[in-house]
Order: structure tokens, then sequence, then C-alpha cells
């Protein structure tokens, strides 16, 4: 597999995670396998969007097959801590998810925003992509400890650093 592609499968972890203070947080997508840590950044709302996504598709699966069950994910008991070094590899442009029914396994798909000014799309570099394997349990905490994590942000996003007046 190319360098620009980097498989995990499966993950011993998967996470979302933030650093810095409220309104100034960088949220990174986490996953690990062994001693390799893979981190990117990405967008709050991005966030938000894979937890739902992953709850929609596991809710789905549930639903076309009810004899691979799911028992509900006990937070409590995993770690969704990021893990040291956090040195993201690069700032996801779009995300994706799979399944593969033969090993009941979620696929999460990230692949890297490619910025740039060529003109020639033959000099454009290849976007990074990454791919996580993990269980519909790991995938279902992820989505769980997600939504907690963008919850613990200020209650209006759209005051994110912006000064707001108040008349009284």
């Amino acid at each position: 597999m190319p360098r620009n592609e980097i498989e995990l499968d499966p993950v011993d972890f998967v996470t979302i995670g933030t650093v810095g203070p409220k309104g100034k947080r960088l949220f990174h997508l986490q996953g690990g396998r062994g001693s390799e840590i893979i981190t990117l950044v990405l967008e709050k709302e991005q966030a938000r969007a894979l937890a739902e996504a992953i709850v929609e598709m596991l809710d789905d699966l549930a639903v076309k097959l009810p004899e691979v069950s799911e028992d509900e994910v006990n937070l409590s008991r995993w770690d969704m801590s990021l893990r040291d070094p956090i040195d993201p590899m690069f700032r996801i442009a779009q995300m994706g998810l799979g399944y593969e029914e033969a090993r009941n396994m979620v696929v999460l798909v990230a692949q890297e925003l490619v910025a740039s000014e060529e003109e020639d799309p033959a000099l454009v570099p290849e976007p990074q992509v990454v791919r996580l394997w993990g269980t519909r349990e790991q995938m279902r905490a992820l989505s769980e400890h997600t939504l907690q994590v963008v919850r613990q942000g200020r209650v209006d996003p759209k005051s994110n650093g912006h000064l707001t007046y108040y008349w009284i």
C-alpha cells in the first residue's frame, strides 16, 4: 500500500478529542494500533456529522442484520482520551464509513485536505488517506463520546472568536 494510504486494521482505539480552551478548541480524530498512533485534525461540525452518521449506520445495520446483536455501550469502560504524541498528519477534507459484513467490522475513511495553487491538475499532490477499522461497539463508543465532546463547547458556536455586544 503506498505511503499516502495508511490502514490500521483493526484499531486498538479510536477517539475524538480537543486541545485548547473553549472557543479555540482544535478537534482531533485519533486511532491507534500497537505503537502506531494516527492523529488527524477535523472541524467541530465534521466531528458532529461523523458521530451522527455512525449512529445512523449502526442503527440501520441493527435493523438489516438483527442476528448480529449489539449491546448498549457503557462509555465509562472506554478510555476515550487522546494519546500522546498529538502530532497531526493532516487536516481532514472528507470522511466516509463502510461496513464489512463477513468480519462485522466498520471502516472509517479520512481523506486529506489538499490546498494547491497549481493550475495543472497533474501537479496537485495526491491526498493522503487513512482507514481505521473497528468493531461496531468501538464505533458506537466513538459516536457517543464525540457528541459529548461537541456539546462541551460554547452554547452558541456562531460566537466563536467574535465579540458580542450586549445592550441593557
